[in-house]
């Protein structure tokens, strides 16, 4: 099949297809005698598992070693199981991490007045002045 009917199986561009088979992340397809990609449905099936893994969060790197993985007959679910718990920790550190983003922008918030002032402790908490009230820098 050619890399439209790819697309249309995997629910990706072709051009995300070119790019994933640029990086190695899968398995090259063959080329016809004019040069034109030959895709096999072990082609949908990693890419439908990429797709996939990309929107849980799998870096490019991950994926590609998941692939690796899925082409693997002697793998162990462990290692896969191993990896996806590896990220579900990522993910959840990462959300800790906007959590507490989100409380000090609140808290920044909450600190200004909000009004027609210049004076903004916002402003100056984020650009680190020790000084409040002293008028502008030029």
């Amino acid at each position: 099949m050619n890399i439209s009917d790819v697309a249309k199986k995997t629910g990706l561009t072709s051009k995300a297809i070119r790019f994933y088979e640029e990086k190695g992340v899968v398995t090259p397809p063959l080329r016809s005698h004019n040069g034109y990609r030959s895709y096999a449905a072990h082609h949908i099936d990693e890419l439908n598992l990429l797709r996939q893994a990309r929107q849980v969060g799998f870096t490019l790197d991950e994926c590609r070693e998941l692939v690796t993985l899925f082409n693997d007959p002697a793998r162990h679910s462990a290692d896969v199981k191993a990896r996806t718990l590896q990220k579900a920790d990522e993910i959840a550190a990462h959300i800790e991490e906007l959590h507490a983003m989100r409380a000090r922008l609140l808290e920044l918030a909450e600190a200004c007045p909000g009004d027609d002032s210049a004076e903004c402790p916002i402003i100056n908490h984020l650009a680190g002045c020790s000084h409040q009230g002293e008028g502008k820098r030029g």
